[in-house]
């Protein structure tokens, strides 16, 4: 199994093996089965440290490895962006690490080698107030998506231009028809439709297994039919959309660490190194937010299976506070499509 050569403490227990093998087998994303065997093997590593068998675990050795990735120094230092200590992985990193040891531990009850699960969760008790919602073991912080401003987007966007025609309409699809990265990566020929300016989002790509169907708009278009004339000289094969120019990878496709580079590299050069592969996406879902689209439409659009994750862009967009600004906003949508595809534009900004 690669996940043993990976993370070698899993191959000492053969109940954890077991249990991703399960998930291998039920066909879930490698990235999700990547996700759980990381978090549960940091926890592993930690059960041995202490001399503990994770099956006989409780409570108190699920608090050390919470305390552990709490108080865990940071690859990249003291985030000066978010005013946070520089120390410990963030909020959202830690929830999905207790999700795998939590979902172990479910496995275990099932199997009959447990009674309970050491690692909390929350759940409905009737009586209690705020809607009887009990907090799991580690609060989640709800924070809003960061965007740019007007400035930094600006600034963005006189990098990308430089850009080759494949990186500049990767980020114009992105923002315009707000696709995640492995959305955008996975994007194939037969999934564009050009005579009604649509394309495919196809379940299999998609977080949820949602698939939908979205819009581009006629600026995007354009570049996309340069895009697709570039395309043909590296090769004429139908496939997967986007292809890598390098010697190494000449015309295979485009890896999604590939993309994330580009992007990072575009990030730096700009200064505005918050600015991310997700960073398109929430800009597109909050400036529809402010033209005012129902939440409903925009939940749709982005592929959300609830409104819960769609609420975060109307609060970011501050339509519940002045909903009289949304109807000045209804040029924003296409100002950035425009700048983003405008290979001679230069973005102006008020200083």
């Amino acid at each position: 199994m690669v996940l043993e050569e990976k993370w070698p403490v899993l191959g000492r227990h053969g109940r954890a093996v077991e249990w991703l093998r399960i998930w291998v087998d039920l066909g879930r994303a490698p990235r999700t089965v990547d996700a759980y065997a990381r978090g549960l093997a940091e926890y592993l590593e930690v059960c041995d440290r202490e001399g503990v068998d994770p099956v006989e675990a409780g409570r108190a050795h699920v608090a050390v490895f919470v305390r552990e990735l709490t108080s865990r120094p940071s690859r990249r230092g003291a985030n000066v962006v978010s005013l946070d200590s520089g120390v410990g992985l963030s909020n959202a990193t830690i929830q999905q690490r207790l999700v795998a040891v939590r979902l172990f531990y479910d496995f275990l009850i099932e199997e009959g080698l447990r009674e309970s699960n050491p690692v909390g969760r929350g759940k409905y008790t009737p009586g209690r107030r705020f809607g009887g919602q009990q907090r799991g073991l580690v609060p989640r912080l709800a924070k809003l998506p960061w965007i740019p401003s007007e400035r930094q987007w600006a600034d963005v966007l006189d990098v990308a231009r430089h850009e080759s025609v494949r990186n500049r309409v990767m980020l114009a699809l992105a923002y315009d028809a707000a696709l995640r990265r492995e959305e955008l990566c996975s994007l194939r020929t037969d999934d564009l439709d050009p005579a009604h300016r649509t394309l495919r989002v196809r379940a299999e790509t998609t977080k949820n297994r949602l698939e939908r169907v979205v819009p581009y708009s006629a600026a995007t278009g354009v570049l996309l039919s340069g895009y697709l004339a570039h395309r043909a000289t590296i090769s004429r094969a139908r496939g997967l959309l986007f292809l890598s120019e390098s010697r190494r990878n000449h015309a295979q496709p485009l890896s999604l660490w590939t993309w994330s580079k580009v992007v990072r590299k575009v990030a730096l050069d700009a200064g505005v190194p918050q600015f991310s592969t997700h960073t398109t996406r929430h800009l597109c879902l909050t400036d529809l937010a402010r033209m005012g689209w129902e939440l409903h439409a925009i939940a749709t659009f982005a592929g959300h299976r609830s409104t819960e994750s769609t609420l975060a862009y109307i609060h970011l967009s501050g339509r519940d506070l002045a909903d009289k600004l949304a109807g000045g906003m209804e040029h924003i949508h296409a100002w950035r499509v425009r700048m983003l595809t405008d290979t001679t534009a230069t973005a102006e900004v008020s200083r």
